[in-house]
């Protein structure tokens, strides 16, 4: 099977990037993600191969199945970033590598607390947007430390400290709406 850009030839075990024919890089244009994946669905979703018997059928539903698994990966930034810094060798494994600066968990105790004492919709969404201009930064700061500095092991503490971020915000997303937002 070929790939959406017909330069080269789509392989299984090939890396995310290289099954969407893109940069190995953390700053890529969603659109063009989803550009790639919907080229690559239509050449591998097993409607196509529907008359080519029952092996085709499953070799082109393993095709279907790895290329949304490498979507899923590919058009979420944090997820990006991960896939990326495991490919450079920093193993993230965030349910038992949890050590983080001090100065990061004194900051990560106060937005909880802060979620806590907040009674209002609008107490809570000013977290919200704290936790958003956080999250942005945190991201900008991945992208240069993946993109322009090969600096895997920094890119990986700060990737485990946005897990930690966006937990938080799924937290507050959970408030706003328990307020009726």
């Amino acid at each position: 099977m070929k790939s959406a850009s017909a330069e080269h030839v789509m392989q299984l075990d090939a890396n995310d990037f290289a099954l969407f024919g893109l940069p190995e890089r953390q700053a890529l244009e969603r659109a063009l993600v989803d550009e790639r994946w919907k080229a690559l669905q239509g050449q591998v979703h097993p409607d196509r191969h529907a008359a080519a018997g029952a092996a085709a059928q499953r070799v082109a539903m393993q095709w279907a199945v790895r290329v949304n698994e490498a979507y899923q990966r590919l058009k979420d930034p944090l997820r990006r970033a991960t896939y990326l810094c495991e490919l450079h060798g920093q193993h993230l494994d965030p349910h038992s590598n949890t050590a983080m600066p001090p100065a990061f968990l004194m900051q990560q105790m106060h937005l909880r607390e802060s979620l806590e004492e907040a009674k209002t919709s609008a107490a809570v969404q000013a977290l919200e947007d704290e936790v958003s201009a956080m999250r942005r930064d945190m991201l900008a700061d991945i992208e240069r430390r993946i993109d322009r500095d090969a600096d895997w092991a920094g890119a990986a503490e700060l990737v485990r400290a946005l897990m930690f971020i966006e937990r938080f915000a799924s937290d507050v997303d959970a408030r706003l709406e328990a307020l009726g937002q």
